[in-house]
């Protein structure tokens, strides 16, 4: 990937936005947030998004040191990512909350805590493993800095991004409705499907070259 292609960065967002997918979690952040006032959620929506860019920034400047001290090759770690992306996906064109970012005694922990914004919003809900797999995924692309920089601002952008859906919870619950959110988790859930494919079959192409 050139460093200069916007349409690849792009398109990094959309993948990011699709597996994060915030309005997705926008029922799960007002069902934590129930007993809070107005400024309480807020504030935790937006430490929810800031957690989440913290952990994806870490991840994206050490992926390849992990990778690296567990002896595993991207190209390995692109399939077994887009496995799990895939899986994810399939969860989420039935519109429903997949296992791999939140287990039923992860939800049953995390209504007993007064605070919801790191554990378990902000991670394992928006920077869950899919996330962190396609972060790491992206960053071996180039080892430009300007590479790393527009991949910390799309990471930025989602923040902000997050963090305003995250305010306007109870309006775009209103609007769009449950079965509106639905709509839009499917929606991401083809993309993360998609995407999903491609990391595999990339992955497969560079383990086994007759398939090229």
């Amino acid at each position: 990937m050139e460093t200069g292609s916007i349409n690849e960065y792009l398109k990094f967002f959309v993948a990011l936005l699709a597996i994060v997918n915030p309005v997705g979690t926008i029922p799960i952040f007002i069902n934590m947030t129930a007993n809070q006032d107005q400024v309480a959620r807020n504030r935790n929506g937006s430490m929810a998004a800031i957690s989440m860019g913290i952990i994806l920034l870490v991840v994206l400047f050490t992926g390849e040191a992990i990778l690296r001290f567990f002896g595993i090759s991207v190209d390995s770690f692109r399939v077994g990512g887009g496995i799990l992306i895939l899986l994810m996906a399939i969860s989420m064109l039935n519109a429903k909350m997949s296992n791999v970012k939140q287990t039923k005694e992860e939800e049953l922990d995390s209504a007993e805590r007064d605070s919801v914004a790191v554990v378990p919003l902000g991670t394992p809900l928006l920077a869950g493993p899919g996330a962190i797999s396609t972060v790491i995924l992206y960053a071996q692309r180039s080892p430009s800095a300007w590479h790393y920089a527009y991949l910390v601002v799309a990471i930025l952008f989602l923040v902000c991004l997050t963090a305003l859906l995250f305010r306007l919870a109870p309006t775009i619950t209103r609007l769009l409705g449950k079965t509106g959110i639905n709509i839009v988790t499917r929606l991401m859930g083809l993309i993360m499907a998609a995407m999903g494919v491609e990391f595999i079959s990339h992955g497969l192409k560079q383990l086994f070259p007759v398939l090229g």
